[in-house]
């Protein structure tokens, strides 16, 4: 059964570790992005910045899906693209490569359709491969991304 918060919306209360994983109940986690999280766009890009400087891809892609969920309609395949990239970015610490290849290729696609700086964050994505060290991918990302 799913977690649910005081007004029965799903809510995730489960722990989870510095790669997102599940933990069991009770155990001590990370600290995880608020389910009602709803940045701006400098916020969600300094939030998943500061969390890929921690090597925390995961959260980073938290982040940039709060934004997606409440970006106007035309900015949130871009945020869905960013997102998607981070959870990439977290199969690879994972050791899965094959996920974070199918990852880097949906979020590169959606992230280039932008241009500027965002073209630039999916041809880097795209250039990563399944072998990929996961903390040169992550610094390069976070490289990439705007300020």
């Amino acid at each position: 059964m799913r977690d649910r918060d005081p007004e029965g919306r799903p809510r995730n209360a489960r722990p989870r570790d510095a790669y997102g994983r599940p933990l069991p109940y009770g155990s001590p986690g990370v600290a995880r992005v608020p389910d009602d999280y709803a940045p701006t766009t400098e916020q969600a890009l300094a939030d998943g910045r500061r969390f890929l400087a921690e090597g925390m891809p995961f959260n980073a892609h938290e982040v940039f899906e709060g934004r997606w969920k409440c970006a106007p309609e035309d900015e949130r395949e871009l945020w869905q693209g960013l997102a998607q990239i981070c959870v990439g970015l977290t199969h690879l610490q994972r050791g899965n490569g094959r996920g974070a290849l199918t990852l880097f290729g949906r979020g590169a696609a959606k992230a280039q359709g932008y241009g500027g700086a965002y073209d630039a964050v999916g041809k880097a994505a795209s250039g990563l491969s399944q072998d990929s060290d996961p903390d040169q991918a992550i610094a390069l990302i976070m490289e990439k991304l705007p300020s």
